[in-house]
C-alpha cells in the first residue's frame, strides 16, 4: 500500500468528521430556538395565582403584568371592581392596549377593539380576550 492512497482516504475521513461535526452544532444552534419557540413556559408555583396590589389599579384604569408566562391586564372598572383579562389579542397575538379616554382596548397591529369586558368591538379578532378570575384578599386583587 502506497503512502499516497492513505494520506487521502484519512484526509476525505477527518473532513467528513469535521463537517459533521460543525453541522451538529449549526443544526442544535438553529434549533434551540424554535424549541425554546415550541415548549411550554413555567407556570412558575402558587397554583398559577398573581397579586396585585390594589393601589397599582387606578379607577378606570389598567395595571399590565404576567400571567402563567403571557401578557395580563387588570381593570378597575369602579371603585371595587376588578377585570383580568389576556393582553394577547387574538387576530395575531400582538399585545392590546387599554384606551382609558375611550373605555376599550385597541390592537395596535390591526386596529382589533375589545370591549372591558373582553368582547370584540371590531376589526379582525375572531374571538374575545381570554377572562382570568378575581378575588380580593385585603390589599390584594388575586388573579387565578
Amino acid at each position: 500500500m502506497d503512502d499516497r492512497e492513505v494520506l487521502p482516504s484519512q484526509r476525505r475521513r477527518f473532513l467528513t468528521v469535521m463537517l459533521a461535526g460543525i453541522g451538529g452544532v449549526l443544526a442544535a444552534a438553529a434549533g434551540w430556538p424554535i424549541f425554546k419557540f415550541l415548549a411550554p413556559s413555567d407556570q412558575g408555583g402558587g397554583g398559577g395565582q398573581v397579586k396585585v396590589d390594589k393601589t397599582a389599579i387606578p379607577v378606570g384604569g389598567s395595571h399590565l403584568f404576567n400571567y402563567k408566562g403571557k401578557p395580563a391586564v387588570l381593570l378597575q372598572l369602579e371603585p371595587g371592581r376588578f377585570v383580568a383579562l389576556s393582553a394577547v389579542c387574538t387576530h395575531l397575538g400582538c399585545i392590546v392596549k387599554w384606551v382609558e379616554a375611550e373605555a376599550h382596548f385597541l390592537c395596535p397591529c390591526h386596529g382589533g377593539k375589545f370591549s372591558p369586558a373582553g368582547a370584540v368591538l371590531s376589526g379582525p379578532p375572531p374571538t374575545a380576550l381570554e377572562t382570568f378570575p378575581v378575588a380580593l384578599d385585603g390589599d390584594q386583587v388575586v388573579v387565578g
